[in-house]
């Protein structure tokens, strides 16, 4: 079957080139545990092998066309995302179903997709904390939290945060019963060796010139989208 209906909704994970592997597979692995309707599929352009951000290559099981009206679209991050940002055929698929979507998520750089599709203007949204100032600069707002929702928008912030926020959904589309469930399946109780992150270590603004290189390589094409976020970046 090639689209959600009364009797399946198909929760579609969008794949692209230098996608990170666990934005994707994370909240994959607890969606594709529920129970029927739902159905995860993974989604891209076309077939054909993808190299992730890490040394493996993905492929997608069906293309855009093949789901055209999924329930709900989970955009993961990566290294690919700002060249994801200047893909038209990949923006026109995501804005195109986010007017009849149940939910929208994006997992750490992902929602910079989102919101160069024009998806996360004045909404409140997370990302990877390196990118926290570019996501402002695109008119959302950003929130220092594992995850967020506004309205059927769902972003989280970097990476293993992905796997919280997809519990989350599995709640609000399954029920509490059914999340606890998968994550006792998956014996999802994380535990850090070193302990958690020290935020107050953490220099959020260390990234910002060499993610400005990447941007302005990786969106050439797209200058007035490029001098939105460079406009957003200027102090003052």
């Amino acid at each position: 079957m090639d689209r959600s209906t009364d009797s399946e909704k198909i929760v579609a994970f969008l794949l692209y080139p230098g996608v990170t592997m666990l934005d994707l597979v994370g909240p994959l692995q607890v969606i594709s545990k529920m129970q029927p309707p739902f159905r995860a599929v993974v989604v891209a352009e076309d077939l054909g092998p993808m190299k992730a951000d890490a040394s493996l290559t993905l492929s997608a099981e069906m293309t855009f066309e093949q789901v055209p009206e999924p329930f709900a679209l989970v955009v993961p991050g990566g290294m690919g995302a700002t060249k994801a940002m200047a893909n038209e055929r990949l923006l026109d698929y995501i804005k195109g179903r986010s007017g009849s979507v149940n939910a929208m998520a994006a997992v750490c750089t992902g929602s910079l997709i989102l919101a160069a599709a024009g998806l996360l203007q004045g909404r409140k949204a997370s990302t990877h904390w390196s990118y926290a100032k570019v996501l402002n600069a695109m008119g959302a707002e950003y929130q220092e939290q594992r995850w967020v929702r506004d309205g059927k928008f769902f972003t989280s912030a970097g990476v293993s945060a992905g796997i919280d926020m997809a519990f989350a959904l599995v709640a609000e589309w399954g029920g509490m019963a059914q999340s606890k469930s998968i994550q006792l399946g998956l014996e999802y109780d994380p535990r850090p060796p070193f302990g958690p992150i020290d935020w107050n270590g953490v220099d959020r603004d260390s990234r910002l010139p060499k993610i400005l290189v990447r941007l302005r390589e990786d969106l050439a094409d797209k200058p007035a989208l490029l001098e939105r976020i460079e406009s957003g970046l200027r102090p003052g």
